[in-house]
């Protein structure tokens, strides 16, 4: 005879009492959870609706889109009124309609570009419900750097892929990658002032019904993840739709993969990214490591945007995340303008000692990093902590 599973009435009533019936279920471990989610389209709008049932407390979701009409029967958050809201907005408010103590920040902007590394640290599981390499990359070094584990979905058409990645130790998204893969970045990379549009040869064919057996799989490692049970870690659930089949794979570590790079130890500083001069903080960094060190940032800041036609350049330091399509045309001859990026601040660059580093283009809240030779330090900029996380603090 099948066991039974007896329910005090007085529990009858609890949002969550069936949940304390699996033995290992601490409800308490769920909300206190943070969680980064990365793209809130069909994988995300499935997965933060799955995070608002299984009562998770706090919700970083970030997207960079818009809603439009096609998004509409893919996306159990979003309504036909909604079209040309932001989708992180949207899917916050219909959360925390789902549970209302839930509490979900949304960030609309470009997270390759401007997202800092202290949101990825803050974090306790990042999810990505992400559709470009790109913002893979940038989400599996960011992990990589902070040392924590993130965990990746992919769709298309019947058929999609949930992969858990703890990149500072084990087989990460890079590793993953062929030469196929790295040529196609490449090319997206290389089309940097292009609209997405323009970059996309295409919409990945997909439906809700395969977005949310993968969101579900994405879901329940995080789960698995906050309760300290064993995960797919350097593996991947494949899922068939045509034939109803799945299976798990395996990937394997390329010791030469350039992603696996841990920043640590990280000093805090009570500064904020827009409030701080360049110059203070060399000062700061060759203070720290001599006079011949220097500042590295994460991301390629934009110096110049250069037309090889006319011979026109244009200063412009601020986010390339912030550049649209328009500013691909030089504005004289109309011709294709080429990106001139920076990374490195040195004793030589006097011209931005009086600049912000948010005027350059640095992220709020982000993680920069001081080098003398060989040794470097690691900059924390947690003035900007509340700003960005505001009720998530």
């Amino acid at each position: 005879m099948a066991e039974v599973i007896r329910i005090e009435p007085e529990a009858a009533d609890d949002r969550f009492s069936r949940f304390d019936l699996i033995g290992w279920w601490d409800r308490k471990r769920l909300a206190d959870a943070r969680i980064v989610l990365i793209g809130v389209g069909a994988l995300g709008n499935e997965i933060l609706k799955n995070l608002a049932l299984l009562g998770v407390g706090r919700v970083f979701a970030a997207d960079l889109d818009r809603i439009e009409l096609s998004n509409l029967s893919r996306s159990v958050l979003f309504r036909e009124g909604d079209i040309g809201r932001g989708k992180a907005e949207v899917a916050a408010e219909r959360a925390r309609e789902i549970y209302p103590a839930m509490r979900v920040e949304p960030f609309e902007g470009n997270v390759v570009y401007d997202l800092g590394l202290g949101v990825f640290r803050w974090a306790d599981v990042i999810l990505g419900g992400l559709d470009n390499r790109e913002a893979r990359v940038a989400i599996n070094r960011s992990a990589a750097r902070v040392g924590k584990i993130w965990i990746d979905g992919a769709i298309e058409r019947l058929s999609g892929v949930a992969r858990v990645f703890d990149p500072a130790v084990g087989p990460c998204y890079e590793c993953t990658m062929g030469e196929n893969d790295w040529k196609m970045l490449e090319a997206r990379r290389s089309c940097a002032l292009l609209s997405r549009g323009e970059m996309e040869l295409g919409k990945t064919p997909t439906t809700p019904t395969t977005s949310s057996v993968i969101a579900g799989i994405q879901t329940q490692e995080a789960v698995k993840l906050l309760h300290g049970l064993e995960l797919l870690s350097g593996g991947g659930f494949v899922f068939d739709g045509v034939h109803h089949q799945s299976y798990t794979v395996e990937y394997t570590r390329k010791d030469d993969c350039p992603a696996h790079e841990i920043f640590e130890p990280i000093e805090v500083l009570d500064w904020s990214i827009a409030a701080t001069k360049t110059g203070d903080l060399l000062e700061r960094v060759r203070g720290d490591l001599g006079s011949e060190a220097v500042i590295e940032t994460n991301q390629d800041l934009l110096d110049s945007l250069d037309c090889p036609a006319c011979g026109r350049s244009e200063p412009r330091r601020q986010s390339l995340g912030k550049i649209n399509e328009s500013a691909a045309r030089c504005p004289d001859c109309g011709g294709d303008r080429i990106p001139k990026f920076f990374h490195t601040i040195s004793v030589n660059d006097r011209d931005l000692f009086d600049a912000t580093l948010g005027s350059l283009g640095v992220p709020a809240w982000e993680i920069l990093t001081g080098r003398s030779g060989e040794e470097r330090r690691f900059y924390e900029f947690r003035g900007d902590r509340t700003a960005v996380l505001r009720s998530l603090a």
